[in-house]
């Protein structure tokens, strides 16, 4: 999950800012049928934008909590169930925000009834059950996409088309702490964001890991930090904190004659290249450009490319495999830091992956 502020920015206000105004509710009959499978702080977000979609129609939401199911059913005008498994034959695709160990009965029950699914990432809580969701979805004809949803940020969507082939990154996903997470370590908290947007930019395999972390505050690694080196030679060089004084969700990434430095948090893309010609001192000409970057909403643009890939059939923005991916690495993260026992900045070991 993204840190509390951190998702409120992301998802278009807090929960009090969504509730104190009538929600805005679309009905298109021709739209895809919708439901919410768990309507907690981030579950809430995806009924109000498929409700206000066009191209979709919230028809019901269902949480272990019939209270909760019922109140967001009234918000938006739609059903309200007690379990996942009552929106069989009544919709034709969902988003799953439950807590993690529980994604992947829930996303496998939905797929096996027909149902074209986007579970909140991680994609699951382990490779195994990543495995057999990405081979039903396959087997089934249908969608699996992954809620990474930085993937989304237009930051990231505006530096994209910049990135050719990185040689070096440097990523800081810094948060002050807070209970909400907590649950599991800062790698597949935080970390894991920045480990999918790596590897997406970054085409090559990778080969091999070296890893430090420390249990600060909590009993799982709350400071991490990561190196990963990829076949081409790129290194990226990866630091997550959920214990900082200071927020901070950037990234650079240098190539050859170019570096670009994104901010997730400010939306600020900033471009550094070197132009053909030498200045006057003999010295390389940098040229330094500020990107345009659109005003979007992330969350609402990952629910609008998910009911596109369901409709088209096209291959999700972050596919079954992708999560699956992104899993890997940051469990393997995860275990090599367990192996030397939470110490940081010393005892770092290696992790040679299979290509």
């Amino acid at each position: 999950m993204l840190e509390l502020n951190q998702l409120e920015a992301e998802v278009g206000g807090s929960r009090n800012a969504l509730l104190a105004v009538k929600p805005r509710i679309t009905v298109n009959s021709s739209a895809l049928r919708m439901a919410v499978v768990g309507v907690g702080y981030l579950g809430q977000f995806h009924a109000e934008k498929y409700a206000a979609l066009e191209e979709t129609n919230l028809v019901a939401v269902a949480d272990v909590e019939p209270s909760r199911a019922r109140r967001m059913a009234e918000d938006f005008s739609c059903q309200a169930c007690a379990s996942h498994r009552e929106l069989i034959g009544k919709v034709d695709a969902a988003s799953v925000v439950v807590p993690t160990q529980d994604h992947c009965q829930v996303a496998r029950d939905l797929l096996e009834a027909g149902i074209h699914v986007l579970v909140e990432k991680p994609i699951t809580a382990t490779l195994e059950e990543a495995d057999s969701l990405v081979q039903l979805a396959k087997a089934n004809n249908l969608v699996l996409q992954v809620g990474h949803l930085e993937r989304f940020n237009p930051a990231v969507v505006a530096a994209r088309e910049y990135v050719q082939q990185p040689l070096f990154v440097e990523s800081h996903r810094l948060a002050s702490f807070t209970e909400r997470g907590t649950e599991v370590d800062v790698i597949l908290d935080l970390m894991i964001h920045d480990i999918d947007i790596i590897l997406s930019l970054v085409p090559f395999p990778l080969e091999d890991l070296r890893v430090g972390g420390a249990k600060i505050l909590t009993p799982h690694t709350d400071i991490a930090n990561v190196r990963l080196e990829f076949a081409n030679g790129c290194i990226a060089n990866v630091t997550a904190s959920r214990i900082s004084a200071k927020r901070m969700r950037k990234v650079r990434i240098f190539q050859a004659d170019s570096y670009l430095s994104l901010d997730y948090a400010e939306r600020e893309v900033e471009l550094f290249r070197k132009l053909p010609e030498k200045g006057a001192d003999g010295f390389p000409e940098i040229e330094y450009q500020q990107l345009p970057v659109a005003d979007t909403d992330p969350l609402e643009e990952q629910l609008r490319a998910f009911a596109e890939s369901v409709c088209t059939g096209a291959k999700p923005m972050v596919s079954g495999e992708e999560g699956r991916k992104a899993l890997e690495v940051a469990t393997q993260v995860s275990e090599l830091i367990q192996q030397q026992g939470g110490r940081l900045g010393i005892g770092f070991r290696a992790k040679r992956l299979a290509p």
